[in-house]
C-alpha cells in the first residue's frame, strides 16, 4: 500500500491534456503542431497528432483483411513539446491560477488568459 502512495508521488506533473494543441521544440519534428491524442503519465509521453510517425507492418486479420503498411503516431517526451495558447497562438509554458470558486486553473505566461474550458 506504501508502494502505490510512493509511485503516484513520484509521477512527475504534465500540465498537457488531451486535446490540447501543442508544438513540438525538439528532434526530428521540430516545429511540428498537432493536437494531442492521449497522454501517458507513468511514462512522461504523449501522443501527437501526425508528429513521430513511424511505419508498421500489419498483418491482414478479420478486422483488417488487407493488412499492409501503414503509418501510425508514435509517443514522444511531453517535455520535447510546448502548449499553443488558444488566445495569442503563441508556444508558451503553462501556469496555475486559482478562481474565486477554488477551482485550479492553466494559465498562459506570455498572455495571462485561462487556458481551460470552463
Amino acid at each position: 500500500m506504501a508502494m502505490a502512495n510512493r509511485k503516484k508521488m513520484d509521477e512527475p506533473k504534465m500540465r498537457i491534456k488531451k486535446n490540447d494543441r501543442v508544438r513540438v521544440i525538439s528532434g526530428k519534428d521540430e516545429g511540428k503542431e498537432g493536437k494531442v491524442l492521449r497522454r501517458d503519465n507513468v511514462r512522461d509521453m504523449v501522443v501527437v497528432e501526425g508528429v513521430n510517425m513511424a511505419t508498421r507492418h500489419k498483418k491482414p486479420s478479420q478486422n483488417d483483411p488487407k493488412g499492409g503498411i501503414i503509418k501510425q503516431e508514435t509517443p514522444i517526451y511531453a517535455s520535447k513539446v510546448m502548449l499553443v495558447c488558444p488566445r495569442c497562438g503563441a508556444a508558451t509554458r503553462v501556469g496555475r491560477a486559482f478562481l474565486e470558486s477554488g477551482k485550479k486553473i492553466r494559465i498562459c505566461k506570455k498572455c495571462n488568459e485561462i487556458i481551460d474550458r470552463t
